[in-house]
């Protein structure tokens, strides 16, 4: 739809004299017809493809257990030589040829991507669809609020919970906790039910499903200023490169095109992360992934609060360059954004991949697609909170500036205050990683995170493919385990 109207002259909008005309009628209808369309296709990929590859590994074989976390680093190494291509190759395409020939591209290539998954369909290991995971929460909120006059029972064996053998074959069983009691509610079975039903009253597990949910979100809340920041490079470091030196050799790099340099980054470093980092910080922790997902959602946190600072850096040397320098032709290097790039693209390999494995291992069985759609929701919520600081940063400071003018106001970037912008979002990012760490020492994994640990004797029998016994593991490695 997207390249049919950017063919088509009829399906323009008319010109007006104007740099942008509004949208009316059957312009307007197909243009958010197709974005809409879009949205809707790249949130389910993006929220079902995580789950997809992740049911792939059986969590319950130690090799397959420590192939998921690398799936999930070769999965982001795979979007970013898309991306790569795309803010290259595509945007080239459309400046020079014309402005449909990119969603051309595009259309073809999400077509091949279709047929290649159609075609590996039989090798795929596909867990049966059951109830939505939404009617399961709703459920729980519902007969928890129902039950909310009923006293608790002291053993929390009493509460309902299905036997096992009427459990469904590859369900899983979660213990019940202490967080949250009220929602225990939901698993008193009253005393006039002879047979439970699922709106009178739900499984322990189905609560302790809920609990999961619940305490996620707060680390999901986390991420959210760190997408923040992400949206502010992608759109500042744009306009900062339209008044920069983009020539490379012979070529003149597209203002488009900047995105690339975070992406080249993240290429090499991914693998170095899988096939040097991991192996290293292994035989420290004898943890599979090298370090815990919630300490690579930390470390990125910490690198993108870092990567502001020096963004802000940046954006001084180059205004001072604009300023002393009145002469247009003698602007800084566009490779000085690397800087900044370069540190935040470490951040987000460290953040995104460690959010996605996080959110899939301890989801419940029946919310993984829903929990690995958290990683794009906080994007989402991100991109929105950077369009409402703008606003709210011009709103404040044109009151208290001498000149009146908004920090971002104006197109003119030499005029602005981008660089204490950045610097306004390095303190929000420290003050967030400081919440990030209260919730982060606050949240519970769930039981299997134990299997994670591998003791060093059972590395050693795994390189010798011997099965340890209760002969060669020692009574101390047991109580670590």
């Amino acid at each position: 739809m997207m390249a049919i109207q950017a063919y088509s002259d009829r399906l323009h909008p008319k010109p007006c004299g104007k740099p942008s005309c509004d949208l009316k009628g059957g312009v307007a209808l197909m243009l958010y017809a197709s974005l809409s369309v879009l949205a809707l296709g790249a949130g389910g990929i993006e929220g079902s493809l995580p789950a997809l590859g992740g049911d792939q590994f059986d969590q319950k074989d130690p090799k397959e257990a420590k192939a998921l976390s690398a799936f999930f680093n070769w999965l982001l190494l795979s979007t970013v030589l898309g991306s790569a291509v795309g803010v290259t190759g595509i945007v080239w395409i459309s400046t020079k040829k014309s402005w449909y020939w990119g969603f051309f591209i595009s259309t073809v290539g999400t077509f091949l991507g279709f047929v290649v998954l159609t075609l590996g369909k039989r090798a795929f290991r596909l867990d049966v669809p059951t109830e939505s995971p939404l009617i399961r929460i709703a459920q729980v909120i519902v007969v928890a609020i129902k039950n909310r006059h009923l006293p608790l029972p002291e053993n929390p064996d009493e509460l309902y919970e299905i036997k096992e053998e009427g459990q469904d074959c590859g369900e899983e069983k979660i213990r019940n906790t202490t967080q949250f009691r009220w929602l225990d509610k939901a698993a008193i079975l009253p005393n006039d039910t002879t047979s439970p039903a699922p709106w009178k009253v739900c499984t322990v597990t189905q609560v302790e499903e809920v609990k999961v949910l619940t305490r996620m979100l707060p680390i999901l809340g986390s991420t959210i200023i760190m997408n923040t920041c992400l949206a502010q490079l992608q759109t500042f470091s744009v306009e900062q490169g339209n008044f920069m030196d983009r020539q490379l050799g012979n070529i003149k790099i597209p203002a488009p095109s900047i995105a690339v340099i975070p992406l080249i980054f993240m290429v090499f470093l991914i693998p170095t992360y899988e096939f040097v980092f991991v192996p290293f910080a292994r035989k420290i922790t004898h943890h599979r992934s090298g370090i815990t997902q919630l300490q690579r959602v930390g470390v990125g946190l910490v690198l993108s609060a870092i990567s502001m600072v020096v963004a802000g850096v940046v954006e001084v040397k180059r205004k001072n360059q604009a300023h002393n320098h009145k002469d247009i032709t003698k602007p800084i290097s566009v490779f000085w954004l690397s800087f900044q790039y370069g540190i935040f693209g470490i951040a987000d390999m460290f953040t995104l991949v460690g959010l996605l494995e996080f959110f899939y291992r301890e989801a419940p069985v029946h919310m993984k697609s829903l929990s690995t759609s958290f990683t794009s929701l906080s994007l989402s919520f991100g991109y929105f909170l950077s369009s409402a600081f703008v606003s709210i940063t011009n709103a404040v400071t044109k009151r208290i500036t001498p000149s009146k003018q908004g920090w971002l106001q104006g197109i003119n970037i030499n005029e602005n205050n981008v660089d204490l912008f950045y610097w306004f979002l390095a303190v929000l990012s420290c003050l967030n990683f400081a919440n990030y760490l209260y919730w982060a020492s606050w949240y519970k994994y769930k039981t299997e995170e134990e299997n994670d640990i591998v003791p060093k004797e059972t590395e050693a029998a795994a390189k010798t493919n011997e099965v340890p016994t209760s002969d060669n593991i020692n009574t101390q490695d047991t109580k670590d385990i």
